[in-house]
């Protein structure tokens, strides 16, 4: 049994979208400085990283990522590889993926190469709404991408994010999926639980199916 940790490890280094608070871990108190015990504060977004998107992301009345169901964070997950440039995932792209009973994608696409730069990349993979479309209409119920958003950088109106946080869909982003063959696996993807949050850091473990 092989597992993919396919989360993206938080550091100062971590690229941030912009915007957003940037990730910093300060001390506050330490046994080198004679203290009984070693203590940090954390200072970050909702979504840093690999990170749940809820609905209330875009939806004041939609449900925080307390609300999400595990029967849809935990269980079979098929990674979809997009070769080629990064650009927006259309049907066309996923119409041939060998969809049927699945109800988990994840996208593994160029953007896992950019966790190698701490720098925010503009240009990177992103699922179209003809893309997202095809999806919900097969059913699906969790999306995964290997950047920090789903959607193409300054979308105006997000409609992908629209389309699939209104339908439930529970979108998973930072996910690096660099040395993850594509196929089924199971997925546990389990973000921190923070009531009300419109997201939350998760740690996504994919295992390799017998």
């Amino acid at each position: 049994m092989k597992l993919f940790d396919v989360s993206v490890p938080l550091s100062e280094a971590t690229p941030t979208f912009p915007g957003d608070p940037r990730f910093d871990i300060d001390a506050v108190r330490r046994m080198a400085r004679g203290d009984s015990v070693n203590v940090s504060a954390l200072h970050l977004g909702t979504h840093s990283g690999t990170h749940i998107d809820a609905p209330r992301h875009f939806f004041d009345s939609g449900p925080g990522v307390d609300g999400l169901p595990l029967d849809v964070l935990i269980g079979r997950a098929r990674v979809i590889e997009i070769p080629g440039p990064r650009r927006g995932i259309e049907a066309r792209d996923l119409a041939g993926a060998d969809l049927p009973g699945e109800t988990r994608v994840l996208l593994k696409t160029g953007n896992s190469a950019l966790w190698q730069s701490s720098e925010f990349r503009k240009d990177f993979a992103f699922l179209a709404e003809s893309g997202a479309r095809l999806l919900l209409d097969r059913g699906i119920r969790l999306v995964g991408i290997d950047y920090l958003s789903i959607e193409q950088f300054n979308k105006e109106g997000a409609p992908v994010h629209h389309l699939l946080l209104e339908r439930g869909v529970v979108i998973v982003e930072g996910l690096n999926l660099s040395g993850v063959p594509a196929g089924a696996y199971d997925m546990y993807c389990l973000p921190l639980d923070i009531a009300g949050a419109d997201g939350a850091p998760a740690r996504v473990v994919l295992r390799e199916l017998n």
